[in-house]
């Protein structure tokens, strides 16, 4: 089972402008003049990889994002537009031809090109390569034979080989052009396309075919408007430098260095003090204080992220649908964010974020209504279990809600419930992977690109890729996968909106809040933007003088 964008962290922030906007803008910062040849900072965590196929979380998709282009970006309404690719067409959802714009180079010199491509995604797709997006590559015809398993775990015996090392659905047409066949039709294979799983490599990465040089990540070549200047300097920063012959749109900033901080907070005393320019995340201690502090230099913006409690399907405990339905009508949303949440989180009663098309609002119904009368009623009558445990990761920020959330079950249903916390996100996806007995979970979602899809997919399919609760429903699986073989984007979002309702009846997660963007600035930069994913706009945030 492959982990996507799951999200350890629990605060993430303010309600007020939630809508279909592809970003927020944080308007003008300081006063001053712009000045294209200052550099700005930007706090990050330490990146798990810089390679774009090995690259799964926020801080090392910050860095990509100024040093790759992808071939797609989305417009306002969150639909696909051409970015380096010329354009990327279909007749029928399975083969995709992609054209490339002439003129882009690597920070090297070398052109960009077809083989850029396909040399880039035969070795994310590649399973012995071990790369945490290879899954994205699956819908591509071949890519099973690219993959092996290892026959006993992680035990002393090895995976074999591979029948393949490269996808059968990737032709190169000539330099600027080549096709994708995917092994079925998909509909939103464009949008996904915007992914950094899908950015192009030069062949200075590569020692031999399908071997990345030695040391390449540290210094790695991309085709962006920012080019590395120096080395990663792990736990430290990562500089990069305006690359003068981008073809597209140009940065209005001579570098950026992304400052690698161990604790938000000494991040956030930074900003203040004008030491450090942009804080993606405001602490969920500062939550009260900031708006003093900051002023209009802290803003807010629509993000893709999205929390909820899961059950364990297969636990006879959790199996009837009407015990999952009234846990969740015990439960009152809109208080804990007042709460635990000081009013900066959107409580969530639908199973994808309004962030994307085809969202439509309180699609959870009457299950996601605070009713402890009916709750507890239904709750005694379905036979629920007496004692109920939530697990959460202990370094996400979510001991406050979840011990809020079980008081109003202990209150609401008369159980006995208690939080368990894991040390590590990693350590609570290691149990309920091997559906080791922890009660109800949570996990929270950011969208790897704006579809329906990107969530009912991986979360809830049979065989979803983040499906940790067992859940499955072959009428939901059809219905996903019809949407993602229809003719136009209008039509899958009818297939997808149908299988949402069917999410609705059976209950398998407990919908709680939709994230935002909560950012701050210093008073040295202006034009400071996010996406729905949680990164800074490096084309367009100025430094001031």
């Amino acid at each position: 089972m492959q982990v996507r964008r799951l999200a350890a962290w629990a605060a993430v922030p303010l309600v007020a402008t939630l809508g279909l906007a592809a970003c927020g803008s944080g308007g003008d910062g300081g006063s001053g003049d712009s000045n294209p040849n200052a550099t700005v900072s930007i706090q990050i965590g330490e990146p798990q990889h810089l390679i774009p196929t090995n690259t799964t979380e926020t801080a090392g998709n910050q860095v990509l994002a100024g040093l790759f282009t992808p071939l797609v970006t989305y417009d306002a309404q969150n639909k696909p537009v051409e970015d380096q690719a010329e354009s990327i067409t279909s007749t029928d959802n399975t083969l995709w031809t992609i054209k490339l714009k002439d003129g882009y180079t690597f920070h090297n010199g070398e052109k960009v090109t077809s083989d850029s491509y396909i040399n880039a995604w035969n070795y994310g797709a590649y399973a012995p390569n071990g790369q945490g997006a290879a899954y994205f590559f699956e819908k591509i015809a071949g890519y099973d034979d690219l993959q092996s398993t290892d026959p006993d775990g992680d035990g002393p015996q090895k995976a074999p080989t591979p029948k393949a090392n490269t996808l059968t659905g990737l032709k190169k047409v000539d330099d600027l052009t080549f096709t994708v066949t995917l092994s079925a039709p998909y509909t939103d294979f464009k949008s996904m396309l915007g992914y950094n799983a899908f950015y192009p490599l030069p062949n200075a990465a590569f020692s031999s075919p399908g071997v990345i040089k030695d040391g390449f990540e540290d210094a790695i070549i991309g085709d962006g408007p920012f080019k590395m200047k120096g080395t990663w300097q792990h736990d430290a920063k990562i500089e990069v430098e305006k690359y003068d012959a981008f073809a597209g749109e140009k940065p209005k900033v001579a570098g950026v260095e992304f400052r690698i901080y161990q604790q938000l907070t000494a991040a956030y005393a930074d900003v203040i003090s004008d030491n450090l320019d942009v804080l993606p995340t405001i602490p969920t201690e500062n939550l009260t204080s900031v708006t003093t502090d900051l002023g209009d230099r802290f803003q807010q913006s629509p993000m893709s992220s999205f929390q909820f409690v899961a059950f364990p399907t297969f636990d006879p405990n959790f199996a009837k649908p009407e015990v999952r339905k009234a846990i969740s009508m015990a439960i009152d949303r809109d208080e804990i964010i007042k709460s635990v949440f000081k009013d900066s989180q959107q409580s969530a009663r639908s199973f994808v974020s309004p962030v994307v098309s085809g969202y439509r609002d309180n699609t959870c119904g009457a299950a996601c209504e605070f009713n402890p009368t009916k709750a507890k009623a239904d709750y005694t009558a379905a036979g629920g279990p007496a004692k109920i445990e939530i697990s959460y990761n202990g370094d996400g920020g979510h001991k406050d809600w979840v011990d809020a959330t079980c008081n109003q079950l202990k209150t609401n249903l008369g159980v006995d419930c208690v939080g368990a916390a894991e040390p590590k996100f990693a350590d609570l996806l290691d149990k309920v992977e091997k559906k080791t007995p922890v009660g109800m979970f949570r996990l929270g979602w950011v969208m790897d690109y704006p579809s329906m899809e990107d969530y009912l997919g991986p979360l809830y399919s049979t065989n979803g890729s983040s499906n940790y609760y067992g859940y499955s429903n072959p009428q939901f699986d059809a219905l996903v996968k019809e949407g993602s073989a229809a003719a136009t984007p209008e039509e899958a979002i009818k297939k997808y909106q149908a299988a949402e309702d069917i999410l609705a009846n059976d209950m398998p997660v407990i919908p709680l809040r939709f994230g935002q963007n909560n950012f701050g600035y210093s008073n040295k930069v202006k034009n400071v933007e996010m996406d729905l994913f949680q990164v800074v706009n490096l084309t367009k945030i100025e430094a001031v003088s």
